[in-house]
């Protein structure tokens, strides 16, 4: 069975994100996908008191376990009533965009409303 689930152990995160070349801080963030102890995929994000900001997600070749992992960041968020979702200047757009998760390209925004809808893939 595939679980996707944020991660609590700060050392995990700190140490993924440093594999990623992506700065940790207080606000570092991470949602994984695994089955078993395989990750399959995963989603490093800052998250504070105003908003969420999608920072890497992987895989990007399969798009529903991408879209699983995304919802699952996403629902980190809205649980704590946070619904500004962006996604970092580093970020590579082509996976939100496959998703259908782009609320405005300009401003790096995702439409977190979809969170609460079915799966608007583009393949």
């Amino acid at each position: 069975m595939i679980t996707v689930f944020p991660e609590k152990d700060s050392s995990l995160i700190k140490r993924i994100f440093e594999d990623k070349n992506i700065p940790y801080n207080e606000k570092s963030g991470l949602v994984s996908a695994k089955f078993g102890d395989e990750v399959l995929g995963l989603c490093l994000y800052y998250l504070d008191e105003k908003k969420i900001e999608i920072l890497y997600i992987e895989p990007t070749d399969d798009i529903m376990l991408a879209d699983g992992i995304l919802r699952s960041a996403l629902h980190v968020a809205s649980e704590r009533f946070i619904f500004d979702a962006r996604y970092g200047e580093n970020t590579d757009s082509e996976i939100f965009n496959k998703l259908g998760f782009i609320k405005n390209a300009q401003k790096r925004t995702l439409d977190i409303d979809k969170l609460f809808g079915g799966c608007h893939c583009q393949k």
